[in-house]
């Protein structure tokens, strides 16, 4: 479980989160949706620690994260997998040594066990054969799965996925977000989704938040996304025309 608590994040006077109190749950999906510029990536920097707080908490499973000194961080920094919005794969590198890369710097595993960490990761994200191939002789699809092995090639007890459906069709979106979900609750895995397909919000909203103007506006689920009366959250939920129709077929 991680919770932030009463978090403010200014920059040069401008205040861009304030207040905000989240509670993530362990093996749910938790998303965070809201307009660009709301404060969506600078709440989940502050939880990762790539920025501190202005004020505030952020405690991963009891621990305040941000209390802690730079080298108990980075023990808490060893349990955290990242799915970037772009993959950020590196394009020198084979599909293994991408997923092997964190096990090289993180881990005192032997060869053999790194070997087979990354067979195991790869074959969960059912990628086969692709071992030796280059990030760019991969489809899009393929390099988000890619992304999620690595994520999990250390076996973390926090996941945090930024944008995962960007840049990929309809089809290849449902794929990632139902590999996302089995790997949350296969391995108990506290997971943090920043989004804006309402699509994945649909199916994979365990817990969602949406932030607004740097507030926590709304939080609830799949379904009760569906039937708030909250205006801002409706205004941003009912934008397009795909999700009216969702709207109206659930009020008949």
């Amino acid at each position: 479980m991680i919770e932030v608590k009463n978090i403010f994040k200014s920059f040069v006077h401008k205040d861009v989160l304030k207040d905000i109190s989240i509670v993530f749950e362990q093996g749910k999906i938790n998303l965070i949706i809201g307009e660009s510029g709301s404060g969506k990536t600078v709440l989940t920097k502050l939880m990762v620690g790539l920025l501190p707080p202005t004020s505030g908490h952020v405690y991963y499973n009891g621990v305040d994260f941000v209390a802690l000194a730079f080298a108990e961080k980075k023990e808490i920094r060893k349990q955290i997998g990242m799915l970037f919005q772009g993959s950020a794969l590196f394009d020198s590198m084979t599909v293994a040594q991408n997923v092997r890369f964190p096990l090289d710097m993180f881990s005192e595993m032997s060869e053999e066990e790194k070997k087979e960490r990354v067979e195991f990761c790869l074959k969960r994200v059912n990628l086969i054969n692709a071992n030796n191939l280059f990030p760019a002789e991969i489809s899009g699809g393929m390099k988000k799965r890619v992304g999620i092995a690595r994520a999990i090639a250390m076996n973390p007890k926090y996941l945090f996925c930024d944008e995962p459906n960007s840049g990929l069709d309809p089809r290849t979106s449902i794929v990632i977000d139902n590999l996302i979900k089995e790997i949350t609750q296969e391995f108990n895995i506290t997971t943090v989704v920043i989004t804006h397909d309402m699509n994945s919000v649909i199916e994979i909203g365990d817990n969602i938040t949406f932030i607004y103007k740097g507030q926590n506006w709304w939080q609830g689920n799949k379904q009760e996304i569906l039937k708030t009366n909250n205006k801002e959250l409706n205004d941003f939920v009912y934008a397009s025309d795909f999700m009216k129709k969702i709207k109206h077929s659930f009020s008949n």
